[in-house]
């Protein structure tokens, strides 16, 4: 199934997340942050093809943490 949106300035797909390299996608929240907003969405792949995520709790935990550890000042997620 695709995602019926498109990566756009607002809008950034990661297929995975990636805890031991958080850098590819907290860039994109950091750029989000001191723009007009965005939305990342974990799941979708490049091609929009939505492939999912495993334990979606303990990603959202994960990403709550990474985001509050590294980017300073913490924006509001």
């Amino acid at each position: 199934m695709l995602y019926p949106l498109a990566e756009t300035t607002e809008c950034d797909f990661k297929r995975e997340l990636e805890t031991k390299k958080p850098k590819s996608w907290l860039k994109s929240v950091s750029a989000f942050a001191n723009g007009i907003g965005g939305k990342l969405i974990f799941g979708i792949d490049d091609s929009g093809e939505i492939v999912g995520i495993i334990d979606a709790q303990k990603s959202a935990e994960a990403i709550s943490d990474l985001i509050k550890t590294r980017i300073t000042p913490t924006p509001q997620f």
